[in-house]
């Protein structure tokens, strides 16, 4: 590996929210892009979407001055992320999803490919047991909107090997990213202190303690939170927050991350936040 973008060719599997972020990412640092999902409509809508977000960082002044944005390719077979030099799982935050996709790619990559799994809370190890080899793989928590975002949590499994920390800490260069490492864990750093308290921030909605828009001005204007928890909820998805607490709930026995009524009120109703248009806050439309 190394920090050339021309070395690099990735693979994204999963072309929602974060798959997209990734794949903007990526291409804007001049790193061709495989992004492979179930269905050519999805993978249409993700296309459009990569493109918007492409579009937005560039305004932002995010992306390498000069650098002319990768190809992005889009695919339904997973056969064609074979070539890749990274391949990086960012499906829906299910333990059975990931082990499947996982161990489908590692069978068909060749030897000594860095496999990343974008999880948010699913322990690394836990699924490295189903890959070819175990310890090719990483997590990387990347934050949305990646593009944004510099800083990343690297989670090392008790198997992933010294070569593949080498391995994702150049690709993480080339992307312009700085990576933290932490051990291996449920929720790890990020979401073992985050999630909980979005949950806690939902469950004062639902009790009449104070409204949406109170809780976030209070940990906006007191604790310095940028968007406060609720609204960054939204940002996340909220049908994703709901798996990720039950994945830290199941693994931790901590109550605080039982989901509470009025957050699996909203999911159940469609509401998960700015991509459907309404989650916490109502947001007028569909956000891209």
């Amino acid at each position: 590996m190394s920090t050339d973008p021309r070395d690099h060719r990735l693979a994204v599997v999963g072309g929602g929210v974060m798959g997209t972020n990734i794949a903007a990412l990526a291409l804007g640092h001049g790193v061709p892009v495989v992004l492979v999902d179930v269905s050519e409509a999805v993978l249409a809508e993700a296309e459009q979407t990569v493109a918007l977000k492409l579009r937005h960082a560039q305004l932002m002044g995010k992306l390498p001055a000069g650098r002319t944005p990768a190809k992005l390719v889009t695919s339904v077979s997973l056969a064609d992320a074979a070539d890749a030099t990274t391949v990086i799982e960012a499906v829906t935050e299910l333990p059975e999803t990931k082990a499947k996709v996982l161990s489908e790619v590692s069978q068909i990559v060749r030897p000594g490919t860095l496999l990343i799994s974008n999880t948010s809370c699913i322990p690394i190890d836990e699924m490295a047991s189903s890959v070819a080899r175990p310890e090719e793989l990483v997590g990387v928590h990347f934050m949305n909107p990646a593009y944004m975002i510099v800083m990343v949590e690297v989670i090392r499994g008790p198997r992933s090997s010294d070569a593949t920390l080498t391995a994702v800490t150049d690709l993480l260069e080339t992307l312009g990213r700085k990576g933290l490492v932490v051990n291996d864990a449920p929720g790890f750093v990020i979401n073992q202190v985050l999630h909980p308290l979005i949950n806690s921030a939902a469950k004062l909605v639902q009790d009449g303690v104070a409204t949406v828009e109170v809780v976030d001005g209070l940990l906006e204007g007191c604790l310095g939170h940028a968007t406060g928890p609720l609204r960054t909820a939204d940002l996340i998805g909220l049908d994703n927050l709901v798996d990720s607490l039950n994945v830290l709930f199941e693994r931790t026995g901590d109550s605080s991350c039982r989901p509470c009524d009025y957050l699996l009120d909203l999911v159940r109703a469609g509401k998960f936040g700015r991509k459907t248009g309404e989650g916490f806050y109502d947001y007028g439309k569909v956000a891209s």
